[in-house]
């Protein structure tokens, strides 16, 4: 069981990129917090992330009020911010601009990306594609809860790595616009996504805690693969020590350490979420959706659902926004 891909796969990731810009300085962009404009970009996601590439030149991006954060970027480097966070991009460190909403209504009768061509008096040249990934958050997205504010690739010593290859055949797909382009950029955009999730899996220090080391330990990361590959089977604290050769009092200890919750509660949890996958599904019963996740029992289901999640399974499926629980 590949564990980052079934995540990803529950939590439907999806990509889009919206805005194709060509710059010289001075320039500075402040993107609003995602949330803002989550119904115009992506309106069917629960939860929006923004990125931006670095394509030709080189330019700072950071958190928006934090100047620490700030950090300069090179051809085929990469940002992203998991939380949705409105950050700025500019030409020169330290500078600030003023987000207009409206540029970011998608557009009609055209695909994406849109394209900005920016000429002044200033020689330096910058080139980025920038756009969002939807996903769910709620109720359970172990990824998006164990990701930095800001995740960086800084690929420009790597620049042979298919990453930085990748993103040219994005810069040539977008200047051509060809029919179907705008889906193929969405699925680069999220191949992009994961390539930048397993460099920071894989470069995450052997001391580090989270979900995300947590895959990388030998114990840890054997019992998740378990819970992932069998969500539906009978765990028990001791079943799942045994499986991973460790004592229960150890193998609790070890993976709360990483996961920052118990086996047991983190099994409960991802099956709540694989559940509101079965409740989308037309003709499946509330009892059946439960069934597909372990429970024998309507009301067993019930109780856990309506613990983890907040609202019951039948109200959820009847439209509850998810954005805006009970």
């Amino acid at each position: 069981m590949d564990v980052l891909s079934d995540v990803l796969k529950a939590v439907r990731l999806t990509g889009a990129i919206f805005f194709e810009r060509h710059l010289h300085a001075p320039w500075v962009g402040e993107s609003p917090p995602s949330a803002t404009i989550a119904s115009m970009v992506m309106p069917d996601a629960q939860h929006v992330i923004s990125f931006h590439a670095i394509l030709s030149g080189s330019c700072w991006a950071g958190l928006a009020g934090s100047p620490e954060s700030n950090r300069r970027f090179s051809a085929g480097d990469i940002v992203i911010y998991p939380m949705g966070d409105a950050n700025v991009l500019s030409s020169a460190q330290g500078m600030r601009g003023l987000p207009d909403l409206q540029e970011y209504a998608r557009p009609q009768g055209r695909p994406l990306p849109i394209v900005t061509r920016l000429h002044n008096d200033g020689a330096d040249y910058c080139h980025l594609i920038c756009g969002y990934f939807g996903c769910d958050a709620r109720p359970f997205n172990p990824l998006l809860e164990a990701l930095p504010r800001m995740l960086l690739s800084q690929m420009s010593a790597a620049a042979q790595g298919w990453l930085s290859s990748m993103l040219r055949v994005a810069a040539e797909e977008a200047a051509c616009g060809s029919a179907g382009s705008e889906s193929l950029l969405a699925r680069l955009a999220e191949l992009m996504f994961v390539e930048v999730v397993r460099q920071h899996i894989a470069h995450l220090p052997d001391d580090s805690n989270g979900w995300l080391s947590g895959l990388k330990h030998r114990h840890v990361g054997h019992a998740l693969r378990l819970i992932h590959g069998q969500p539906e089977k009978p765990w028990t604290l001791a079943e799942l020590a045994r499986q991973v050769g460790l004592s229960r009092s150890v193998f609790a200890e070890r993976f709360a350490h990483y996961v920052g919750v118990s086996p047991m509660h983190y099994l409960v949890r991802w099956r709540m979420q694989l559940a509101i996958k079965h409740l989308a599904i037309p003709g499946t019963s509330v009892a059946q959706a439960g069934a597909e996740v372990g429970y024998e029992s309507e009301a067993a289901f019930n109780r856990a659902f309506k613990k983890y999640v907040g609202v019951p399974p039948g109200s959820w499926r009847r439209g509850k926004s998810p954005r805006n629980p009970e």
